[in-house]
């Protein structure tokens, strides 16, 4: 007879804190793990990955939109961002009723790493690198099977410049000179790279991804490798354990850039 009681009373203790979690939907299942396994009770909102191909000042009106948009009344002790600095596009994002936590990070390939130090090492020893995750992998597909199409199409920063276009596209519409000019000298994002990371997170089984992720870096002659990816920044955002890896953003505040180590401040 006691055994109900007791199990009500320990949920009760350990879901002690309520946060929202708005993030880009790359960190899917990321983020829908450390929901469902730690202390505290996350609801979790994604948006559309590819932000970032918007201009910065529309990809931060969608993001001050979906702050704006939780519930006041919700009980919610802080809206934790699943972003980084993402090109300045989450400066100037405000705290209204209920503080803002960010990672102090400069992009999100950082939350997959788990800390700037470890992300910058291996960003320092190998350039040229195409980063995968889940996410990115099962988010990143366009319809014609091409991982560097914009996700925003024509509404995106490539869009605007005409170079969301399929090559044949171009062709149709500059000519064939033109095209090739625009596709090898701008608009052919794999020019950049000539590696690419896969970073196992260990939320579910990434086997196909893998694979997949590893024959087209075989078709474009990329070399491939697998490193560990670690949830130990992400898992801190989610428990509340915010040190100096995080911005906690207090009502009435925005997030403002810094040239240095911090990244990311807080200012009225």
């Amino acid at each position: 007879m006691e055994t109900e009681p007791k199990m009500r009373q320990g949920i009760s203790h350990r879901l002690t804190h309520k946060f929202k979690f708005i993030g880009c939907e790359i960190l899917y299942r990321e983020a829908c793990f450390l929901a469902a396994v730690g202390p505290a009770m996350v609801d979790v909102e994604f948006l559309r990955k590819g932000l970032h191909d918007l201009e910065r000042t529309d990809m931060s009106a969608i993001i001050q939109a979906a702050v704006d948009a939780v519930d006041p009344e919700a009980g919610y002790e802080a809206v934790l961002l699943g972003y980084a600095r993402c090109n300045d596009a989450l400066v100037g994002t405000t705290a209204r009723g209920i503080p803002l936590i960010i990672p102090r990070a400069h992009d999100c390939i950082t939350l997959f790493f788990g800390s700037r130090l470890a992300y910058r090492e291996y960003f320092d020893v190998h350039p040229g690198t195409y980063y995968m995750t889940s996410g990115w992998a099962e988010r990143n597909c366009r319809e014609d099977g091409d991982y560097g199409k914009p996700a925003y199409g024509r509404e995106g920063v490539m869009g605007k410049l005409g170079l969301a276009d399929s090559y044949e596209v171009m062709v149709e519409k500059y000519g064939k000179e033109n095209a090739d000019f625009i596709f090898t000298s701008i608009g052919d994002w794999r020019k950049n790279y000539n590696h690419c990371l896969y970073l196992p997170m260990g939320v579910a089984d990434e086997a196909s991804l893998i694979e997949d992720s590893r024959r087209d870096a075989e078709g474009r002659n990329w070399k491939f490798d697998l490193h560990p990816g670690d949830l130990g920044l992400l898992r801190r955002l989610f428990e509340g354990d915010w040190n100096d890896d995080f911005l906690v953003v207090p009502p009435g505040s925005r997030i403002i850039a810094r040239d240095d180590e911090i990244v990311l401040d807080a200012a009225k």
